[in-house]
Parts: C-alpha cells; structure tokens; sequence
C-alpha cells in the first residue's frame, strides 16, 4: 500500500508556525552575517597583506596574511570562490605553488 507524507513545512495543520521555526530562522540570519563578516575579513586581509609584505621584505609576514585573506574570501563567499577560480585558471603556476591541503580546504574534494 502506498503510504505518502504530508509536505514539511514551518506551518502547523491550523496555520500557526511551528516553535522550531523562530530558531531555525534565527541561526540562519546569524550563519549569513557570519560568512559575510568573514568574508569581508578575507577580502581586506588581502591588500592588507601586500601592503605588509611591502614593508616587510626580508621576513615575509604578509605572504601568511594574503593566503588567509583568500581562504576566508573563497570559502565564505561565491563571488571569491569565482574570483579564485578565475584566477587559477588564468595563471595555472600558482597552482603549483599552493600545496594540496590549502586547495582541499579551499575547494574541498575538486575545485570545479
């Protein structure tokens, strides 16, 4: 016998939301504020990062800088990721300049 599920959704049979709903929503707004705030770190991080290596040309303090920046940039924000790819697939040395962690993390599994 085919037994189907009535539709999941925020709404009760009476109309009313559910109490999970406030939270759920809640954690949300928060998770969406927390990876735009981290990626707009990672997108100031960057030029912040060169200026420093500038200043800093013997002790490169701002190459560490400059990947953190792009790391927070690739994996809190699509536009970044986008931007990385873009970049890796203009210039494919710096792929072999970045070891196979870094890109796991960044991109996870593939970077496609």
């Amino acid at each position: 016998m085919l037994q189907s599920r009535p539709p999941d959704n925020d709404a009760s049979s009476d109309g009313a939301p559910k109490s999970g709903a406030p939270v759920k929503l809640v954690r949300q707004s928060v998770a969406r504020l927390l990876r735009t705030t981290l990626a707009l770190l990672g997108a100031l991080l960057i030029p912040l990062g060169v200026v420093i290596a500038f200043l800093t040309p013997i002790i490169p303090v701002g190459l560490p800088i400059v990947i953190l920046g792009v790391v927070l940039l690739a994996r809190n924000a699509l536009w970044g990721r986008r931007w990385l790819q873009g970049m890796l697939a203009r210039h494919p040395t710096l792929e072999r300049f970045a070891p196979d962690w870094l890109m796991r993390l960044i991109f996870g599994d593939h970077k496609d």
